[in-house]
């Protein structure tokens, strides 16, 4: 009776062992069991090939690829003639910059902004810096370590980024090196890519631009202190 009784709960337990337990058993033994490996002659390759092109031209392509609106400036003053050009165009007044970095510099030229988070209903657009452009897929890296906070980057309908060669990395883990050492290894509380305007194809596959963000991403590129 004893050995028909533990043969009979051993038959109940494998019964009642689940997929679940049999699959992670499988597991267990082949992790235990050194094979040689059957991909000896592979080789690592990577995952984009390398970029001929230049750091400010493969942004720029890819930016405007995913509908984002690319402006190089020559200099200070082509920042100024630029910004009026796409004021007049958007027909637009109400722009908004909390920075003081570029109010100072805009003061220099009169250009006229709302300076205070203040009057958010009528926003027009907004001008921010970024903390980096990654070149790879054409994305702005923004954050909330300067006075911009994160509103300035989703609440308007226009998105004014001024940005400096310096600021171009090839890839997302350049960019994270970038405002690591900025901070002092002390990253922001956020920390966000964005990349072209904001758009959703939700309701019936139709896409639809602005529908969580703004509308319109620009990038001014410029070789100039801010």
């Amino acid at each position: 009776m004893a050995t028909f009784y533990f043969s009979a709960l051993g038959h109940m337990n494998t019964r009642n062992t689940t997929a679940k337990e049999r699959m992670l058993k499988k597991i267990r033994q082949a992790l235990l069991q050194k094979r040689d490996n059957p991909h000896a002659d592979f080789e690592d390759s990577p995952l984009y090939k390398d970029e001929e092109e230049s750091l400010d031209v493969t942004f720029a392509r890819t930016f405007t690829e995913v509908s984002g609106k690319f402006v190089y400036c020559d200099g200070e003053i082509s920042v100024i003639e630029n910004l009026i050009l796409l004021a007049e165009e958007l027909k637009i007044t109400k722009i908004h910059v909390w920075e003081p970095s570029l109010q100072k510099f805009l003061d220099q030229y009169g250009f006229p902004v709302y300076k205070t988070p203040y009057h958010l209903e009528s926003m027009e657009a907004s001008i921010t810096t970024c903390e980096a452009l990654i070149a790879r897929n054409g994305s702005v890296m923004v954050s909330n370590g300067n006075a911009a906070g994160r509103t300035l980057s989703i609440y308007p309908p226009v998105h004014i980024v001024m940005a400096k060669a310096s600021q171009l990395v090839m890839d997302v883990k350049h960019a994270l090196k970038k405002v690591s050492e900025k901070y002092n290894g002390e990253l922001p509380s956020m920390l966000s890519t964005i990349t072209g305007p904001s758009r959703t194809a939700d309701i019936e596959k139709k896409l639809v631009l602005g529908a969580h963000g703004p509308k319109e991403l620009y990038v001014f590129l410029v070789e100039d202190r801010f």
